[in-house]
């Protein structure tokens, strides 16, 4: 490892405990140039005031995000490693309509309606491979790229004019691997909606980015509180007690970029200013034994050489075994880069972990028409090295509603972290619907993005 440098972490007081700023005294002292991004985003002005509670409940308030939000947004379908051979597709099902999403022959991904033309009946039921395009009942076929094949009993037909008998198609887009569909073929490009995020991901190398995992899971909620379970770290303290020892969950950055993009920065390999009396060595062990996303499950086998804290240890570890797997110099990497919990979301419900490998994947898609369900993802990305084949993606691991995330064996340490935040869950669709206010109250700074999710979310729904 690198010789230590020595950092030095700043701390608040008791009566005044929480300090954004702190992140940003931690970049003032890293010992290799400091991205620019990571600093602070202008005050987002987005008020004080409190939700209504049945956003998260009502059929009706569902119905109208069906009918004025979902058609109308770029929504994140998978990775193109999931699919990498002509004849691979996925179906991606939200609300009553369904896309099937396909690498045609060419090579382009093309998304096309999963609907026969003939009777409606679905084309496919799930994602795999096939040859061509099939409808199961009455055999009418299309190429990869959509063309009508064959038309059963064409003398019957003979009404409809050949041309206009291809698979209707959505918008396809990309980004550094990730699949992006949209129904409305007006809307800006996926670039322009993903705002800076392009730009703040472009030296993390996710063009050589390859699925790690990838573990499925209906959750009893609607979307919404699946989202916002991770858009804070506020709620550690009470939820995530055992990461206490290396998150400080208090002194957490927001940023709010556009009514799209925001972010939370939550600086990891310190322990939170709730506790007292923790040392760097338990810092260390730790972060590498809990936290679900270091490099090395075995924290014991680690030992702390004297001067050198916690975090700077961490980020070395993971600045040597990053290079190692990607085959890429990271000495220019900040050590907040290599370790800290820097996660952004793109609305509506697409959230990946910035860096420069581990990034977590974070997705959650109502259930059909059920307000109060919803279908969650999580996936890790890690690297392959310039020039070799990327390696096929995972299957889907699907659980079952009785197994929770730590039953994922490929999920480590991150499954029992998931299932804390999932058991809330439940039981806040039921204190919502008990609430004698009807409202929901947020704090001001540590949940700016929620906020912001909901202001943008009001704008589709006025429209």
């Amino acid at each position: 490892m690198n010789a230590p440098c020595a950092i030095q972490h700043p701390r608040v007081s008791p009566e005044n405990l929480g300090d954004p700023a702190t992140f940003q005294r931690l970049l003032a002292q890293e010992k290799v140039p400091v991205p620019a991004f990571l600093k602070p985003a202008p005050a987002a002005g987005l008020g004080d005031a409190d939700l209504a509670v049945d956003r998260y409940f009502s059929a009706d308030f569902h119905r109208r995000e069906m009918a004025g939000m979902w058609p109308r947004v770029w929504q994140f379908v998978g990775r193109d490693e999931a699919i990498p051979n002509p004849g691979d597709h996925l179906v991606y099902d939200i609300g009553d309509r369904s896309v099937i999403v396909m690498r045609g022959e060419d090579g382009v991904v093309r998304g096309f309606g999963n609907s026969c033309l003939h009777r409606g009946i679905a084309l496919r039921p799930e994602g795999g491979h096939v040859e061509q395009l099939r409808c199961p009942f009455h055999g009418f076929t299309w190429d990869l790229a959509g063309a009508m094949k064959s038309l059963p009993c064409s003398w019957d037909f003979k009404h409809l004019e050949p041309a206009r008998q291809d698979l209707p198609q959505v918008r396809v887009e990309t980004w550094a691997g990730f699949i992006f569909i949209n129904f409305d073929k007006d809307a800006e490009p996926l670039q322009s909606w993903l705002g800076v995020m392009p730009a703040h991901f472009a030296d993390y190398g996710l063009d050589r980015a390859t699925t790690l995992l990838h573990v499925r899971k209906r959750i009893p909620c609607n979307w919404k509180l699946a989202q916002e379970a991770f858009f804070e770290s506020f709620h550690v303290r009470a939820t995530h007690p055992h990461i206490m020892t290396f998150t400080d969950d208090v002194d957490s950055q927001y940023d709010v970029f556009s009514d799209n993009v925001a972010r939370c920065i939550t600086p990891m390999s310190i322990a939170s200013p709730n506790l007292s009396g923790v040392t760097e060595a338990e810092v260390m062990r730790d972060c590498i034994a809990a936290s679900g996303r270091m490099s090395d499950a075995n924290g014991a086998a680690h030992q702390l050489p004297a001067g050198m804290t916690a975090r700077e240890y961490i980020g070395e570890m993971n600045r040597e075994a990053y290079a190692a797997a990607s085959g890429v110099d990271l000495s220019q990497a900040t050590l907040a880069e290599l370790q800290d919990a820097i996660l952004y979301s793109a609305f509506p419900n697409f959230q990946i972990w910035a860096g420069y490998c581990g990034n977590i994947v974070y997705r959650a898609i109502p259930d059909g028409q059920n307000p109060e369900s919803c279908i969650y993802d999580v996936m890790v990305l890690g690297r392959h090295k310039a020039g070799e084949a990327r390696p096929a993606a995972p299957a889907v691991h699907w659980l079952s509603d009785d197994e929770p995330f730590s039953s994922a064996p490929e999920l480590g340490a991150l499954g029992p972290v998931l299932d804390q935040d999932m058991r809330n869950l439940p039981h806040m669709t039921r204190g919502l619907k008990a609430s004698l206010t009807g409202v929901v109250t947020l704090a001001s700074y540590q949940e700016l993005r929620i906020r912001a999710h909901h202001h943008t979310l009001d704008k589709y729904l006025a429209d």
